[in-house]
């Protein structure tokens, strides 16, 4: 198995010498120098709170091209969630749930692109999301996915086999809505073609 090259970054140098300590017994990850952090393939920041100095150091690490972060802070709540998905971080842990254990499992779940959130934080972030889906973005014809309601339903007629003018007659638009409606969707995702387009969405999970 290879292993997984992390830096470790934190404004203290006993916070970043106690995660290094935890983090070099294990034989799944590989601590790297200072002088080679800028290689490692995941970044792991230690932080007291996410705040303007944090944000600052999220900053200065990502613009060293470290493809995944991790990011541990003694204290968490929802806002300083949002503020780190901003900031790209796909790995959340609080301090106190740092163990050895858990801290390699975030990091190598990171290299995979696959999040790590807190369950509590976790919980009411989703509640977050179907708030603004239901009283922001569907009033608008809009969904997470990036494609419009009725950019979702064309797409589904599509990949049943229907023509343009079938389409048309199930949603009672226009041939010429229909044909607008494809062309904005290849054109905004960089799709070659409809069937490009339908593939896409399937393989999103968009229909």
């Amino acid at each position: 198995m290879e292993r997984v090259t992390v830096g470790v970054h934190a404004r203290d140098p006993i916070s970043a010498a106690g995660v290094v300590a935890e983090l070099r017994p294990r034989p799944e990850v590989q601590v790297l120098r200072a002088q080679e952090i800028d290689l490692a393939s995941v970044a792991v920041i230690v932080v007291d709170a996410v705040d303007e100095d944090a944000v600052r150091l999220l900053r200065q690490v990502q613009r060293r091209g470290t493809s995944r972060t991790v990011l541990v802070a003694g204290r968490l709540d929802d806002r300083d969630l949002v503020a780190a998905v901003e900031m790209g971080v796909v790995g959340l842990l609080r301090r106190s749930e740092a163990t050895a254990d858990r801290l390699t499992e975030v990091i190598c779940r990171a290299t995979t692109g696959e999040g790590s959130v807190p369950p509590d934080l976790l919980g009411r972030l989703l509640d977050q999301v179907g708030q603004l889906q239901r009283q922001v973005l569907s009033p608008r014809g809009l969904r997470f996915t990036g494609l419009a309601t009725r950019e979702v339903e064309v797409l589904k007629l599509v990949a049943d086999g229907y023509s343009t003018g079938e389409i048309a007659m199930q949603l009672s638009y226009s041939e010429r809505t229909v044909k607008n409606v494809l062309h904005d969707i290849t054109t905004r995702l960089q799709l070659r073609n409809r069937s490009h387009a339908v593939a896409y969405a399937l393989r999103q999970g968009l229909i």
